[in-house]
């Protein structure tokens, strides 16, 4: 005799929805996110979606009724408190729109905390649409089951972050003229961090020396080879995560 399949299936439809969610208080999800449940997944009533607030965790909820403009949904229990992600911010250099969209992507579902984007002299970007963006990190933490969005403040100049920085988080410097091995610099540290990566001509001498000359600040490198911008900020979030972040765990 078969198995009975878990409830809800491991692939039910995905949502952030606005909060707080509570037991048997109904959602109205409407626009681009109705059209989705009702086209795209075909959901009918009293079939699972996977519900998220950023605010009290996961929920499983069942469809009440669903056409193309409206999809009424009814949470039936908590499934997963909101996790508590790494206290790790990642201050990318504002880049070109499409490999920034990848950054922004491939940050959440790394678990990053916070994205601050950097605005450096040689940046060929210097404007990010904020619901563009806020639509990219929220459909990736969809797809790989974040019960929290990453906070995603505005772009800022690297004079006003340095000026500004908080005096009990380190800020990891991936300097393309060298540093200490990245890993080992990781694993060494322990309190929140920062990491800061370049954009495409990466950073000037004098903003070199700007960032060198916090005390927070600790130059490290990322191997023997260039890295574009965004492979540097993946790449070195990853390493993160690995030596002093939650994949530890």
């Amino acid at each position: 005799m078969p198995a009975t399949p878990a409830w809800p299936p491991r692939s039910a439809p995905r949502l952030f929805v606005p909060g707080p969610l509570a037991e048997g208080a109904a959602v109205d999800v409407e626009g681009s996110q109705a059209h989705y449940l009702s086209r795209v997944m075909r959901v009918k009533e009293g079939d699972a979606v996977i519900l998220c607030d950023d605010m009290t965790g996961e929920w499983e909820a069942a469809v009440a009724a669903a056409d193309k403009r409206c999809v009424v949904l009814n949470p039936v229990r908590r499934l997963r408190e909101r996790e508590q992600v790494p206290d790790f911010w990642l201050l990318p250099a504002l880049l070109k729109k499409d490999r920034f969209d990848v950054l922004l992507e491939k940050a959440t579902e790394l678990g990053v905390r916070t994205i601050r984007p950097v605005l450096a002299r040689r940046c060929v970007a210097d404007k990010l649409n904020p619901g563009r963006a806020r639509t990219i990190v929220t459909e990736a933490a969809e797809q790989c089951a974040r019960t929290a969005l990453p906070e995603l403040a505005g772009p800022a100049k690297l004079d006003a972050l340095l000026r500004d920085w908080p005096g009990n988080r380190a800020l990891f410097f991936a300097d393309e003229l060298g540093g200490e091995p990245a890993a080992s610099a990781f694993v060494a540290h322990d309190g929140p961090a920062a990491l800061l990566t370049g954009p495409e001509g990466g950073f000037d001498d004098e903003e070199r020396e700007a960032v060198r000359a916090l005390p927070q600040a600790r130059p490290i490198s990322l191997g023997p080879r260039i890295l574009r911008g965004e492979t540097a900020a993946i790449a070195a979030t990853a390493l993160w995560m690995g030596c002093a972040g939650d994949w530890r765990n």
